[in-house]
């Protein structure tokens, strides 16, 4: 397969599935998310835009389930081009003396530590001129988003370490911060917001891809 090859982690629903929708007529998508219906949903929609999608219903909090991804990877192509990275927990927002100890632990294992085991694996199927992406959502310190806030700033300061050490070797990893957009996980927060002046979620993923690719 002479396509290029992009691995999208939360692949299932909002900006994840709209990049891969984005990416559909230039890449062969393998979309990772746990909900095997919305997956094939997905499949469903980048079919209908004349791609192609392998489906990787995976919890990637699981190292061993990872490490038979990015092993299936290199048998399968050798390489990746792309990673995107938008698979988040999102825990009920609460005050820092109300954290509850499973959204705690659930909230770090899928931002913070899912991203530690992934990171080993996929780096060498990036090689040198592959490219990681992340994206950010800066709430660290806002009120009762301690939980979410403490575990994606975790997973930025892990990401950015790793483009720091990779300037002068590869792959190329790049942290952007999408606009705000009406997906489920901001309804999580912001209940009742009016949404009409929210970004355009396909529009946004192809924004975002204008950066990644340029």
């Amino acid at each position: 397969m002479t396509q290029k090859i992009a691995l999208i982690t939360g692949a299932s629903r909002g900006l994840g599935a709209a990049l891969a929708e984005a990416l559909a007529p230039t890449h062969h998508i393998v979309a990772v998310a746990r909900t095997t219906g919305a997956l094939e949903e997905l499949d469903d929609r980048i079919k209908a835009l004349g791609g192609s999608a392998t489906l990787a219903p995976m919890d990637i909090t699981q190292p061993a389930a990872m490490a038979t991804l990015c092993r299936g990877i290199h048998d399968r192509w050798g390489q990746l081009d792309l990673w995107l990275h938008t698979a988040i927990h999102a825990a009920p927002l609460s005050p820092a003396p109300s954290v509850g100890e499973k959204d705690w632990a659930k909230s770090i294992a899928v931002n913070a530590t899912a991203p530690s085991i992934l990171i080993p694996y996929v780096a060498p199927l990036l090689g040198r001129s592959g490219q990681a992406v992340f994206f950010d959502d800066p709430r660290a310190g806002e009120k009762f988003f301690g939980t979410y806030g403490a575990s994606k700033a975790a997973q930025m300061a892990l990401a950015r370490s790793w483009q720091a050490e990779t300037v002068k070797t590869g792959p190329v990893v790049k942290i952007l911060q999408p606009q705000p957009m009406p997906t489920a996980l901001r309804a999580r927060f912001f209940p009742g917001e009016d949404r009409a002046p929210l970004a355009d979620i396909h529009a946004e993923a192809a924004r975002l891809l204008t950066d990644i690719q340029g």
